[in-house]
């Protein structure tokens, strides 16, 4: 089965480090993407730049709305995800557990499926 690892971060921490402090925590998350890499896990990754030029579009009885970035309303910002095979959510929440952005961020575990489950 496939789980998604969504990693949410307090807005603003990553203003909070210096350059080195950030280019190593990515280089651990880096050497965890290869690890799972490595067991056969990892179906896909990804890190999100700041959400700064994001954009939420939603339409509404044909009006399309679009709010640019960043969101002052949101406390957290989507970091990035892991996609993983696990055969089961103990599995995958074991990945997450291992995942070095567990002690800086939450790590939110889902099942991939249909939407009206």
């Amino acid at each position: 089965m496939a789980y998604l690892l969504l990693i949410s971060e307090p807005r603003g921490q990553r203003e909070s480090r210096t350059q080195a402090e950030g280019e190593a925590l990515y280089a651990r998350m880096v050497e965890f993407a290869e690890e799972l890499d490595a067991r056969g896990v990892l179906l896909d990754v990804q890190s999100l730049v700041s959400d700064t030029d994001a954009a939420r579009i939603e339409i509404r009885e044909g009006r399309t709305s679009i709010v640019d970035g960043p969101f002052s309303e949101a406390k957290e910002m989507i970091g990035g995800y892991f996609l993983v095979n696990c055969a089961t959510r103990e599995d995958a929440l074991a990945v997450a557990r291992a995942c070095p952005a567990a002690q800086w961020a939450s790590v939110e575990v889902r099942e991939t499926g249909p939407c009206f489950r």
